[in-house]
């Protein structure tokens, strides 16, 4: 045993490939958080309203959405690394064009393009990452965890910094970073000789992998479960920019970056560190049900607490904590609840999951305007219900989740591509 252990090769010695797609997958995952602090400076730059400007999340994930569920025929059919390139090169043009853009419309629609481009390089590059590591999957697979994590946490914060000297500079940062991953890509990722040739995947997998009554429930549960997630992540900027200005401060992208940073870094541990152990101590589905009436509430706490300042940052950076364990959980309930390929079942999920996510900014902002600023957060609070209610329906479909099928390493890698 003393053999294999010191035969085991170090963590931080891996081929210049994997740096290069772990490095991707950083920024990548930044791009995710990285608009919420400069989403005020938007709408006062570009004369735009708060519904206007929180299209920007909903044009960016809605086309995510749609894209993730024809991104394992893509790979499929062109291979792995010319889909994370074609992918790296649609970021870094529309992140560009974005921001360029001289009025809010133009900045919506490159941020589709950016969103098509990010389905396609996430699906795909923790296969990546796991075919070029030494070490083995488990390697790979703490590399890629550490790449999510850091991209969540430091996207607000890079955000916020570089939004401090333009609304643009978050937009223009992104695609410089993802350009040099990009070359680096181009240069360094070999993929192994005898690797599998990808898998061919039907077209309409995706679409048929619904009448899996396990992974529509399930896939239902999470779009409802995204909907409050995003009512959180697009809206919040709005009323903690209120709130402060209530109490005479001045609150900007900076700020905004700190209070999401906060957030992100929670989501991250959380879901590394907490998820794992308490979904094996206590099951999926107890887990399942505790978080979402833990979100559910923290919203309901933020519609009545939204007009103070200190409150509402203490309930976002708990929400990450929430987050991150039921993002975790409900991925490896998918990964376990059919026997689907990985593959199809998580693209299927995430594609009707990051629609729930775009509803959610557009419903928001004319929502505020009509019936005040809880009113986002009570509408997040009652979908989230409604996903506690779709998963006690489904209750018989589901009996068999929790039930230790895989090692606990390939657990992992499906909970991360589900969550990519």
């Amino acid at each position: 045993m003393s053999d294999t252990t010191q035969k085991q090769p170090s963590l931080l010695k891996q081929p210049s490939s994997v740096w290069a797609i772990a490095f991707a997958c950083m920024v990548s995952f930044m791009g995710i958080g990285l608009v919420d602090p400069i989403l005020p400076a938007i709408s006062r730059a570009l004369e735009a309203s708060q519904s206007q400007t929180m299209l920007l999340f909903t044009s960016y994930l809605f086309i995510t959405g749609l894209a993730m569920f024809f991104t394992s025929w893509v790979s499929g059919h062109i291979g792995v690394k010319k889909t994370l390139v074609v992918g790296l090169v649609l970021i870094v043009v529309f992140a560009a064009l974005a921001g360029a853009s001289a009025d809010v419309n133009q900045i919506l629609g490159f941020r589709a393009g950016w969103g098509l481009g990010n389905a396609l390089f996430l699906s795909t590059a923790l296969a990546a990452i796991v075919g070029a590591a030494s070490g083995g999957s488990r390697q790979a697979i703490v590399l890629y965890e550490a790449a999510l994590g850091i991209g969540m946490a430091v996207g607000p914060l890079l955000g916020g910094a570089l939004g401090t000297l333009s609304w643009r500079g978050p937009f223009f940062g992104t695609a410089a970073l993802m350009a040099i991953a990009l070359i680096a890509i181009v240069a360094f990722l070999r993929l192994p000789k005898d690797a599998p040739a990808p898998a061919k995947i039907s077209i309409t997998a995706s679409f048929r992998a619904l009448r899996n009554p396990a992974l529509l429930a399930l896939s239902i549960t999470a779009l409802f479960y995204n909907f409050g997630f995003f009512v959180l992540l697009a809206y919040t900027p709005f009323p903690l920019e209120a709130a402060a200005k209530a109490m005479g401060m001045e609150f900007g992208a900076t700020e905004l970056g700190f209070v999401f940073f906060g957030w992100g870094l929670a989501l991250a541990i959380t879901s590394v560190i907490v998820a794992p152990p308490a979904t094996r101590r206590f099951g999926l589905r107890p887990v399942l049900f505790t978080m979402l009436a833990a979100l559910a509430i923290l919203l309901g706490l933020m519609a009545i607490f939204h007009a103070q300042l200190v409150a509402l940052i203490v309930l976002v950076v708990i929400a990450g904590l929430v987050l991150g364990i039921m993002n975790t959980a409900l991925t490896e309930a998918v990964m376990e609840a059919t026997d689907l390929p990985r593959n199809v079942a998580s693209s299927t999920y995430s594609g009707v999951r990051f629609l729930g996510g775009a509803v959610a900014p557009a419903v928001a902002g004319p929502l505020a305007t009509a019936a005040g600023a809880a009113a986002p957060y009570w509408l997040g609070a009652g979908a989230v219900v409604v996903a506690i209610v779709v998963l006690i329906l489904a209750g018989h479909k589901l009996s068999h989740i929790g039930t230790v099928h895989e090692t606990r390493e390939e657990v992992v890698r499906d909970v991360l591509v589900g969550d990519a």
